[in-house]
């Protein structure tokens, strides 16, 4: 191969997994190959000239999902003041009506979570998954002075499973609710469950 096919090659398989990592976040794994390899505009008989098999693909493309809520939070750490300043910033973005209504472009940890669970023990996206929760935690834990690791597992539980209950609500009062009374309380204390709400109880 020349220099000049293999660049194309190694493009087009870069490609094949960021499209693949917006398509699985935002449909599933679930999606077919056809239409993974046609989301970078290649077609399906070109596959396995760059990957072994699909469940390798997802396995990438989980892994590459993974890396911009990282690279988020990473960036949101270094600007902010101190700790509480930076957990402002997060929850602002993550628990966010943007944030519920693009999925595809969205944090890993909530939208694989379900297919990552029903994935087989050793697979890619297991796997992938497994490494990208643990890297977002420890991430999470440079955005608290104390008790970190405790607070880390709430915020991320509480996030995830927010803007979960909100996507799955989406259209009606309720998902805005779930997404502004979590967010108020992560932001008073990831533990403490008495905070004062300025929106009101769903009758």
């Amino acid at each position: 191969m020349s220099r000049n096919s293999k660049t194309v090659a190694e493009r087009n398989r870069a490609e094949v997994i960021t499209n693949a990592a917006r398509l699985i976040r935002r449909d599933g794994t679930g999606v077919p190959l056809s239409d993974l390899m046609a989301a970078a505009g290649l077609t399906k008989g070109g596959f396995y000239k760059q990957f072994g098999s699909k469940d390798e693909l997802v396995g990438l493309a989980a892994t590459d999902a993974f890396s911009e809520i990282l690279a988020l939070m990473g960036r949101l750490r270094d600007e902010a003041a101190d700790t509480a300043d930076a957990r402002e910033a997060l929850l602002t973005e993550y628990l966010s009506t943007m944030h519920r209504d693009d999925p595809g472009s969205g944090c890993a940890n909530a939208a694989l979570a379900t297919d990552a669970a029903r994935a087989g023990d050793g697979s890619p996206l297991r796997e992938a998954y497994r490494t990208g929760i643990t890297t977002t935690l420890t991430k999470l834990e440079s955005y608290y002075d104390d008790d970190r690791r405790r607070n880390a597992i709430n915020t991320l539980a509480a996030m995830v499973g927010a803007i979960s209950l909100a996507r799955a609500t989406a259209g009606t009062p309720l998902s805005d609710e779930i997404l502004e009374t979590v967010r108020q309380t992560l932001m008073a204390d990831p533990g403490k469950t008495d905070v004062p709400l300025s929106t009101p109880p769903i009758a």
